[in-house]
């Protein structure tokens, strides 16, 4: 039996994955505890979850587009909350005991301490952001974020020249990817391509099941927490795209009560859907979003086509993928009309094609393995380190 320590962020699309892989890791006889905002945190895993909280503190809320987008990112969150979770996650982890951390690359602080103690850890990529240096053309860009992280190493107290950058674990990176989403960059031996990672979550009672239509067809649209301040007003037109797809279409929305438009009697909404378990029942026949890795994944795992608006960071870079697959259409986040939307939308819902393509890719990303891939390399990383005495036991 092993200990695995996640290192996670505070955001629903870095955690939810990590149930997935925890769950295959305990089904094997593993321990497995996640650290990191314990607020964020219990809601989002099974009761009885260990959890080593790193405290709570807020963060500049994201914004912009492009290159600014990206320096929200970075000056905004990953590095202040590295800075705000070095001391915790030490502590957790000298709490805790680890044979080896899985590390998400929000979170560099994890590779740090990690680092710090000797342990063997691997990097989780939730998102395509990280994979194929898409900013290589940028070199400029890349020397400010290098900066930004080698800042982070010194201020850990690490030797300088032993600094390797705490996004990519030089022994094992696990991707929640796949072939069929990056195009044809290649990766290193140690990177996992293992696709989507499908879990049950805890279930919501409050979700009104009964007020699913037999018969028509189902759209959900969700939008992922980086909508900002724009998120009300695409919500706004999708809502009206949505009534003009007409009579036979029903559209289930998630999100928070205060973004909300205007609904029309049947459109079914709530901050949280159940989303896994409305793809498994076969309940929708289309998704609307905003192009994150998760959301994507996990509808093409289960054949559903996606209409994406991609806002930020990776988003446009998914969906551009996405759109070359078939499986999907791709529509400007901020400019998109609501009858340019019905369309696109109709067109997913009408086109054999597009469904198609989405099996297709789906089946392709299945196979790379999901949690039971994951927990194969991790075993592994454990297993190679076995030789290195760890100095906290």
């Amino acid at each position: 039996m092993s200990r695995f320590l996640l290192v996670v962020p505070p955001l629903t699309g870095h955690v939810n994955p990590t149930v997935g892989i925890a769950r295959e890791l305990r089904a094997r006889g593993h321990e497995v505890a996640w650290t990191g905002t314990e607020s964020v945190l219990r809601p989002l895993l099974a009761p009885g979850a260990q959890v080593l909280g790193t405290g709570t503190r807020a963060f500049r809320a994201q914004g912009g587009h492009g290159l600014a987008a990206l320096r929200s990112l970075w000056e905004g969150f990953i590095v202040p909350y590295a800075r705000f979770t070095a001391k915790p996650l030490d502590a957790a982890v000298r709490e805790y005991r680890p044979d080896a951390l899985l590390v998400d690359q929000h979170t560099p602080a994890g590779a740090l301490v990690a680092h710090r103690h000797g342990l063997p850890w691997a990097s989780l990529a939730p998102g395509a952001m990280e994979l194929g240096r898409p900013l290589r053309a940028l070199p400029q860009v890349e020397a400010w974020m290098t900066g930004l992280l080698q800042g982070l190493w010194r201020r850990a107290g690490l030797p300088e020249e032993e600094y390797t950058d705490p996004r990519f674990s030089p022994r094992l990176v696990l991707a929640l990817t796949g072939p069929a989403l990056t195009g044809a960059t290649p990766f290193p031996e140690h990177y996992a391509l293992v696709g989507p990672v499908l879990a049950e979550r805890p279930a919501d009672p409050a979700f009104p099941w009964e007020r699913l239509e037999p018969g028509r067809r189902r759209v959900l649209v969700t939008m992922g927490t980086l909508a900002g301040e724009l998120g009300a007003d695409f919500l706004a037109r999708a809502v009206r795209a949505l009534e003009l797809c007409g009579r036979d279409v029903q559209a289930v929305v998630a999100a928070p009560p205060e973004l909300l438009p205007p609904l029309a009697p049947d459109t079914v909404a709530a901050a949280r859907v159940p989303v896994l378990e409305l793809m498994r029942r076969g309940a929708l026949d289309a998704v609307l979003c905003h192009g994150g890795m998760n959301t994507v994944g996990e509808s093409l795992a289960h054949g559903i086509p996606l209409v994406t608006a991609p806002i930020r960071h990776d988003q446009p870079f998914v969906a551009a993928q996405l759109a070359a697959t078939g499986a999907g259409l791709r529509v400007p986040f901020a400019r998109v009309t609501p009858d340019r939307l019905a369309a696109a939308l109709r067109t997913v819902l009408e086109s054999d094609a597009h469904r198609e393509a989405a099996v297709r890719t789906g089946a392709a990303l299945r196979a790379g393995g999901g949690a039971v891939a994951a927990a194969d390399r991790l075993e592994a990383l454990v297993t190679a380190g076995e030789q290195h005495v760890n100095p906290l036991v």
